[in-house]
Formats: C-alpha cells, structure tokens, sequence
C-alpha cells in the first residue's frame, strides 16, 4: 500500500530513486537526511543494524525484501539508539508476528528520530554501489505535487562529508567511565545468565567504547568477566589506573585513523602483558598500531552471511560484519611478531591478527554476532583464558 508522503534518494553519481517514507517523516519534509549508503545482507537482523553504532553517518540499504515482519523488542537493542542516518528497503511491514515483538519497526524508527525509504528496487540500488563503491546521497520527502528539485538533491549529495571527514567516534562514545550491567537482566530471562555469571571483580576488562555493541558485553560476562566501559578519548594512564587484567578494543563507525589517540594508547598497551583482544575497528586500531596500513573497501562487508577461514587450522565459520576499512596484509611489518590469523574467503581480505608470543589478538568480524550458530564464540573464551594466565603467572 502506498503511502501518502512520498520520498526520493540522490546519489552523488546522478542516480535517484523514489518511493515512500516511513518512520520519522517530519525531519524529511523539512530537510534532507545525508550519508553514505550502504548495503547490508542477512533475511534478518534489522533492530541490531539499526542500534548498531558503526553505521553512525550512513544509510543502509537492506538486501532481503520484506523487513519488519518480527518487529522489535527491548531485548535486541545493541545500544542506547538508532544510529543509522536512514533506513532504505523494498517493503516494511506495519504488521508483525513474533512473540517478543513489542511494536512494528516504522513505529520503532518514528519514536527514535529515524526516516525510511520504502518502494523502491533495492536490487538495482545494491548493484549499483557494488560496481560503484559506497556513494554518497540525500534523502527527501515531500507531499504529491511537491517534488523536490532533483539538481539540488545533487549538488547536496555530492557536498555530503564522508565518514573519513567527521569524527563519528566522538559522536557515539561514551563520556565517562562507568561499570558494565546487563540493564534487562531483570526482567527478561534471556539475559539473566549475564548477570548471575557476571564475575565478582577478581578478572576485570576495560571494554574502550568506540561504538561498542551490548552483545559484546554480555559475551565477557558470561565467560566470568567483569568489565568497565571507557571512553574511546581515554588517556594511557586513565586506563592503567583502572588495573585491567585484559583489554577489548570495541567496534565503531568511520575511518580507524581518525582516532589517533587511540592508536597511541595501543601502541603502549602492546609493551605490557596485558591481553588485549580488537573486534572491527579495534582490529583496524591494532593493525594501525603495530605499523600496519588501512585502506578503504570498495563497498565494505556489511551483513551476516560472510565466509571467514581460519588460517592455521583451515577452519571456516560464517560471521557477522559491519566494516568499510581494512588492514593490508602487504603493510604488516614482519619484526612485528603478527601474522594474519583470518582471512575473509570472498576477497582475501585481512579478518583477524595475532601475535606469535603477546596475548594480543583481533578479527574484524563480529564474534559476538548470531548469524545462524555461535560458532564465533570461542574467542571470548580464548580471551579469558589468556586473562587467566597471565593472573596464573603473576601469581606464581
């Protein structure tokens, strides 16, 4: 069914596409919404893209047609928010049907400030920024009769700053250092294991909030880690002061060298014997750390469905990621003791590093992520087994 107000995507390469809004429609009506699009595969998992930091500044094109068809609840939130500039998809549904839902996804996105783009051939869109590479666009609603000046739309688009020009970290991160809780523990069984198997402080992570996702927190808990989140401005002695027993470089948004403080605070945690574990772009911040180049994908993997072999024992899981940067194999410097751990089996990209001697270690996927199994999930747990030898160590 069409809705009444309709809308119109401009791409910086000419191309527009239009179809109905959904979700907030008055930020629409009065101005334009800007970002980069991008595309997202995976049939579901739409409340955690939309609550996902890292597409803070971008608009997400999903693959999968029919969205919103389970709706939303307050247990699958990966944040405080939304942070995506846009929500754009074939169709979204006003209906849903799950048990857990709590109410539709274009009521969701209407109360958190968010617009969609509904109507429109979502595949011709994809392939267009798979040939092209992520474009910039805007976003514009306006009521029958009303149509925009499509040159207008253009020349907004093509002024649009990307990610690499805006300090999206800044933007999502938290202000102070603050105690992780499972905030639904209470009251929802699901994740009531994270709190009765949260530890008593005896293995404590700094978990450093570049745009963390809840998941992420709950995966150290249930493997008998306390954690304390920080800021990603948090300075080297701040963090030495907290008396971590390993460290958790988080995921986020935007260009990994745009937090150049907290490369430096990498490069001196790599001269202790601290754990230190990087998920995305705490993978990217690690590689940047240990003299490692990053450059841009053409189009970036973001979905649930991308195959990742594991180098030294052949094994292949399918994993969750979210990620327009990558670490060049090429740049790794052989006197730094890392090699490539992972590689991702549709590009050869780099997906993890390790050290050969250092409890250090990353993957720029997401193991935290279900995208089917947990078959990802062994990574906490590595990570808390190098915290508890080095605890071991001390202690003998």
């Amino acid at each position: 069914m069409r809705m009444e107000t309709q809308a119109v995507l401009v791409l910086e390469d000419g191309s527009s596409y239009e179809g109905q809004a959904f979700g907030a429609l008055e930020p629409l009506l009065s101005n334009e919404r800007k970002g980069e699009v991008v595309f997202a595969t995976g049939m579901t998992g739409y409340q955690e893209i939309c609550t996902d930091p890292s597409y803070r500044g971008q608009m997400v094109v999903l693959t999968y047609p029919l969205i919103g068809n389970y709706g939303v609840n307050p247990e699958d939130v990966e944040s405080r928010r939304p942070w995506l500039s846009a929500l754009i998809v074939r169709e979204c549904s006003d209906e849903y049907h799950h048990w857990r839902g709590r109410e539709s996804l274009g009521a969701y996105l209407a109360r958190a400030g968010i617009p969609g783009l509904q109507g429109i051939d979502t595949r011709a869109l994809t392939r267009r920024l798979r040939s092209a590479g992520t474009l910039r666009g805007v976003l514009r609603a306006y009521q029958p009769g009303q149509k925009p000046a499509l040159q207008e739309l253009l020349a907004a688009a093509r002024s649009v700053k990307t990610v690499s020009d805006l300090d999206v970290v800044e933007e999502v991160t938290l202000d102070d250092i603050r105690p992780w809780r499972p905030a639904l523990a209470a009251s929802s069984p699901l994740y009531a294991a994270s709190a009765s198997q949260s530890s008593s402080g005896n293995k404590r992570v700094v978990l450093i909030d570049t745009g963390y996702k809840e998941q992420i927190a709950r995966c150290l808990s249930t493997c008998g880690l306390e954690t304390i989140l920080a800021p990603a401005h948090i300075t080297t002695s701040e963090l030495l002061t907290l008396q971590p027993n390993g460290v958790l470089l988080a995921n986020g948004p935007g260009d990994p060298e745009t937090v150049a403080s907290l490369i430096e605070v990498c490069r001196t945690l790599l001269k202790t014997s601290i754990p230190l574990m990087g998920i995305c772009l705490g993978h990217q911040v690690l590689g940047l750390a240990v003299g490692a180049r990053t450059s841009r994908l053409p189009f970036g993997h973001h979905g649930a469905n991308h195959p990742v072999r594991e180098v030294r024992t052949g094994r292949v899981t399918i994993t969750s990621q979210n990620h327009n940067f990558q670490v060049e194999a090429a740049s790794l410097p052989p006197e730094s003791g890392f090699y490539v751990s992972h590689l991702n089996l549709s590009d050869d990209s780099v997906e993890g590093l390790a050290h050969e001697t250092l409890p250090v270690f990353s993957v720029q996927y997401h193991p935290e992520a279900s995208p089917g199994p947990h078959d990802n999930r062994y990574l906490f747990e590595h990570f808390a087994s190098l915290i508890t030898e080095r605890k071991l160590a001390g202690a003998a």
